[in-house]
């Protein structure tokens, strides 16, 4: 079964220095209904503007990432990293016992676009960690590249969870499948663009929620950049 979620159904705040998209209950948008999906709890579709960013303000027992699609974003952590992240970079930070952050729009004329992803963790209280790791264009067009997993594998990012995260970039002609294991579901996060999954098509900021299903077919793509979370 495949339940769309609209990008028009999520909730929304604008607070003027950032514009943000909920797909799930997050700060002051609450729906009982949409608390999360498997393990995958939080996906927020950020625009922060330029030279704004969130100050710094605390995590516990979260797997964050962090996925750019325009702009940069300063990240700064109270376990001593700091970076810039751009388009291609994935960041994961393990919250576990506790860590604080600041990420902050660097850019006094662009703003920065971004999908900020909280996964909850199998186990808590592990020590905070951070990781950051490069995949270009190429390693995600026309097919899907693993960008996070519980153990690394294919250079992705680690993640304490038995949780699969890919990312990919379709258009015209291209058709990926992605077969899930007997009770493992999916969530699929159009970041921009168009496609189809099996034969249903999804569009800029629309999700949807996939269970039941023995795989999933990626097809009729229009400049379309995805997420697709395999999840316990």
């Amino acid at each position: 079964m495949l339940t769309v979620r609209k990008a028009e159904e999520r909730g929304h705040a604008n607070h003027g220095w950032l514009d943000t998209y909920h797909t799930f209950s997050f700060a002051d948008y609450q729906d009982p209904r949409e608390m999360g999906f498997g393990a995958l709890r939080v996906i927020n579709d950020d625009r922060v503007q330029a030279g704004q960013g969130f100050g710094t303000h605390g995590h516990r027992d979260m797997e964050i990432i962090t996925y750019v699609l325009e702009g940069a974003l300063e990240h700064k952590d109270s376990i001593g990293n700091g970076s810039i992240i751009r388009p291609g970079n994935v960041q994961r930070m393990s919250a576990g016992t506790g860590v604080r952050h600041s990420e902050f729009n660097p850019s006094r004329d662009k703003g920065v676009h971004l999908l900020q992803i909280w996964i909850e963790p199998k186990i808590t209280g592990v020590k905070p960690s951070y990781e950051e790791k490069q995949f270009g264009t190429a390693e995600k067009k026309g097919q899907l590249r693993l960008i996070a997993s519980p153990d690394g594998r294919e250079g992705s990012v680690t993640i304490h969870q038995d949780a699969y995260v890919y990312a990919s970039m379709l258009d015209g002609k291209d058709a990926v499948l992605h077969r899930l294991a007997p009770g493992r579901r999916a969530y699929v996060h159009v970041a921009r663009g168009a496609v189809a999954v099996n034969g249903v098509e999804l569009k800029d900021g629309d999700g949807a929620k996939i269970a039941g299903e023995d795989e999933l077919k990626f097809s009729g793509a229009r400049q379309a950049e995805l997420l697709l979370f395999d999840l316990p």
